[in-house]
C-alpha cells in the first residue's frame, strides 16, 4: 500500500485535540499538509506546536472556526488554500454531546446544537468544498460517525441518533459526488480521549478493555490510521463506513441471568 500524502493538503476539523488531533498527526507523518481548526485559538496554536516539535515531513498550521458556521468554514479553506496551494482532504471530525440521558428528554436548544455541529456542519462544509475546490480539481471527504450509529443509547442517544444520519450523508454524498470526490466515513469505538473520558476513565474503562477480542481501548492514532488508508490508499472506495473498535460490536455478550 502507498499510504503516502506528498502535495496533498487536509482540513481537519476539530483538529485541536483528540481523534482530530491523531488523524493530523498522522497524515503529517505520511507527507501531507494539514491546516487544524477548531474554536479555541490557544488550544489551536498548543496542538500545532506540538507537531511541529515531531519534526514530521509535512507542515501544519491553524485556524479558528466554528463547524455550525459555513461562512467561517469558507474563509477557513480559503486560507488552506492561500497556506498550502490546495484543497485536498476535508476530514470532518468536530463533534458535540451537550445532552446525557433520555432522548425523550432532550431541552430543543442541545438538539439544536447537537445537529448544528454533528451533520449540519459536515453536510455544509461538504457543500463548500465542492462548489469551490473540489467538484473541478477533484478530492475525498473523511466523515467520523461513531459505532453509536448503529444502536441505541440509554445515555447518548441523540449523539447517537445524529451519528447515524452522518453515517446515511455519507452513502449519499458518496453516490452523488464521484468520480470528482469520494466520501467515506469511519465509525470509531471507544477512544481514549477527553472528550469521551466519562466513558473510559477508571474501572469502566478497564472492564470494557477486557471484554474486547483486542483486550485495550482505543487511541486517537488508531482512527488516524484508518483516515491516512481513505485518504491515500483506497481510490475505487466511496459511500462506506469503516468501523474501528476493537471489536466491540462483535464481542460476545454474555446471556442475562
Amino acid at each position: 500500500m502507498d499510504q503516502k500524502l506528498e502535495g496533498k493538503t487536509a482540513l481537519v476539523t476539530g483538529g485541536s485535540a483528540g481523534i482530530g488531533f491523531g488523524i493530523a498527526r498522522c497524515f503529517l507523518e505520511a507527507g501531507g499538509n494539514v491546516m487544524i481548526t477548531s474554536r479555541k485559538a490557544d488550544k489551536c496554536e498548543e496542538a500545532a506546536d506540538r507537531l511541529k516539535a515531531e519534526d514530521l515531513p509535512g507542515q501544519v498550521d491553524w485556524r479558528v472556526s466554528h463547524v455550525g458556521d459555513p461562512e467561517q468554514g469558507e474563509k477557513v479553506m480559503e486560507e488552506t488554500v492561500d497556506r498550502f496551494g490546495s484543497f485536498d482532504i476535508l476530514v470532518n471530525n468536530a463533534a458535540t454531546n451537550p445532552h446525557n440521558g433520555r432522548t425523550i428528554d432532550v431541552p430543543a436548544s442541545m438538539l439544536d446544537k447537537t445537529y448544528e455541529v454533528n451533520v449540519r456542519g459536515p453536510m455544509l462544509w461538504t457543500q463548500i468544498a465542492w462548489n469551490r475546490w473540489m467538484q473541478e480539481s477533484g478530492g475525498s471527504v473523511i466523515n467520523i460517525a461513531s459505532v453509536g450509529g448503529f444502536h441505541t443509547s440509554k445515555d447518548i442517544g441523540v449523539y447517537c441518533m445524529f451519528k447515524s444520519t452522518l453515517i446515511h450523508m455519507t452513502k449519499q454524498l458518496g453516490a452523488e459526488l464521484g468520480p470528482q470526490v469520494r466520501v467515506n466515513c469511519i465509525a470509531p469505538g471507544l477512544i481514549r480521549t477527553d472528550f469521551a473520558r466519562v466513558l473510559w476513565e477508571g474501572e469502566r474503562g478497564q472492564a470494557i478493555a477486557d471484554s474486547m477480542p483486542v483486550k485495550r481501548l482505543g487511541e486517537p492514532e488508531d482512527i488516524g490510521r484508518a483516515a491516512l488508508f481513505l485518504a491515500a490508499d483506497a481510490p475505487w472506495m466511496t459511500g462506506q463506513t469503516i468501523i474501528v473498535d476493537g471489536g466491540e460490536t462483535i464481542r460476545v455478550e454474555q446471556p442475562a441471568l
